[in-house]
């Protein structure tokens, strides 16, 4: 075969460490998130989340490994947002990520979820959905490292 193809869908949800994201740049980090990733040949499907969380629905660019690429997506967003107020002097995503493969047939179902954070964490918060995924897709976690540095 003379080229590599692929097109593996990955949800992805990262948290920040302390200092929570105000609402008000919260669709302005959506978009530039979804720019890093386009930059690393990611097609992104939706970003999304709350001001202590964020979601995204994209692909996993072939030439990068999963990590270099959530890596990429953090490091690039934190230093950009500290550019915005004073108020994210000290900002920084928790150095974990989960990341979830995603079926072309679940694309849509998965974008409305990432839409509808706002409603959906007025029910559960954001650590028991996060149990719920990891319990989900059978990943062994240790609780006491969840969501801690």
């Amino acid at each position: 075969m003379a080229q590599s193809l692929s097109q593996i869908y990955i949800h992805f949800i990262f948290h920040v460490k302390e200092t929570t994201i105000k609402r008000n740049h919260l669709g302005e980090l959506w978009h530039y998130i979804a720019g890093i990733a386009r930059a690393q040949n990611s097609l992104v499907v939706r970003v999304g989340g709350e001001p202590d969380h964020v979601h995204m629905l994209c692909t996993l660019p072939r030439q990068l490994s999963l990590s270099d690429f959530a890596e990429e997506i953090k490091r690039s967003s934190s230093k950009w947002i500290k550019t915005k107020d004073n108020f994210y002097r000290a900002f920084a995503w928790q150095r974990g990520y989960a990341a979830f493969s995603v079926s072309q047939s679940r694309l849509e179902e998965t974008e409305a979820y990432i839409d509808n954070q706002e409603e959906h964490h007025k029910k559960i918060s954001f650590r028991e959905e996060y149990l719920k995924w990891l319990q989900a897709y059978g990943v062994e976690y240790d609780e006491k490292y969840v969501l801690s540095d």
